[in-house]
């Protein structure tokens, strides 16, 4: 038995209004796709100067090291490319069999895995203290806490490195008022690598502590009613309300903050040139001494490891801090 049903005066009145309008919809769709199109020629022609800059500056050398660190390419090999050849990855197991690499790295992951946790927790002290206990002076704080983020690493290096000289050293003059012998700092290997791990941590926490204030000024106020209506305290209040609301916060200075620490080269490299027997040898210390000394090869290779250094500790860090709801 057939199921078809006849068509009503509503579906008769609709058929014929709707051919008029696919009608003048034909009639639109061709202007309409001239327009993007010129939209979209326009963008790529605005996006033209900066594809050709990346391009230039950003993508050929990152490609051309990574065909450099493939192939035995040294500094009297660039006069002649064509005795230039290619060995796989043997520059990376030299790479690995070298006892100073080993070292710049060990010492890149310890000052990483120290001064990534202490810059964010006091970036978040110093924001939960602005927040909400210190009221007079808050612009003088935020002012005291971010200068140190817009001087230059150099000049910063440069007046830590005075500081902490063993004779004319305030720090040590500072000891010995309280009877304290002061040690030499920078070339003492128990403190020198420690001593940049303070620094950098003083100078980091301004831009933790901006970023985190932002993120507590964003919790909405009723939330925290609510919470304290329930009776819990302020710890409880902190741990169960404000921190998982700061996760973005956290994830976006945790990422920020670790690359650029496993990007360690200007404290070492102005303060102890990697020294006092490599104590302060940074993995990208090392890739610049090994590029200084015509072994663009190593130099290319070592860049490469840090790389994927840095990708994976961002991979880590956004599947430990990653909001899942």
């Amino acid at each position: 038995m057939s199921t078809k049903t006849l068509p009503g005066r509503g579906d008769t009145n609709r058929q014929s209004t709707a051919g008029p309008q696919r009608s003048a919809e034909r009639r639109r769709s061709p202007l309409r796709g001239m327009a993007r199109g010129r939209q979209a020629r326009a963008a790529w022609i605005l996006a033209a100067p900066f594809l050709a800059l990346f391009a230039a500056f950003m993508l050929l050398p990152l490609v051309w090291s990574l065909l450099m660190s493939l192939t035995d390419t040294s500094s009297a090999d660039l006069r002649t490319p064509l005795n230039v050849s290619f060995i796989g990855l043997d520059n990376y197991v030299r790479l690995f069999q070298d006892e100073q690499f080993f070292t710049a790295l060990r010492n890149t992951a310890v000052f990483v895995l120290v001064a990534l946790p202490l810059t964010l927790a006091a970036g978040l002290a110093a924001a939960v203290a602005l927040n909400s206990g210190i009221q007079r002076f808050r612009a003088v704080f935020r002012v005291g806490f971010y200068l140190p983020v817009i001087t230059s690493i150099v000049a910063v290096a440069v007046v830590w490195k005075t500081l902490l000289e063993p004779r004319a050293g305030l720090v040590n003059l500072v000891l010995g008022w309280f009877g304290i012998d002061g040690p030499a700092w920078l070339a003492d290997t128990r403190f020198a690598l420690p001593v940049m791990i303070v620094m950098a941590v003083w100078r980091n926490l301004g831009t933790v502590m901006i970023i985190m204030l932002a993120g507590l000024q964003s919790v909405p106020q009723s939330l925290m009613e609510a919470a304290e209506l329930d009776g819990a305290g302020p710890w409880q209040r902190f741990w169960r309300v404000t921190f998982p609301l700061l996760r973005p916060a956290l994830l976006l200075t945790a990422v920020t903050t670790g690359i650029g620490y496993l990007q360690f080269f200007d404290e070492p490299f102005v303060m102890t040139d990697g020294g006092p027997l490599d104590s302060t040898l940074s993995a990208t210390l090392y890739a610049y001494k090994q590029f200084g000394n015509g072994n663009y090869e190593m130099a290319s290779a070592a860049s490469y490891v840090i790389f994927v250094l840095i990708v994976a500790l961002t991979v880590l860090q956004f599947r430990v801090l990653q909001d899942k709801d």
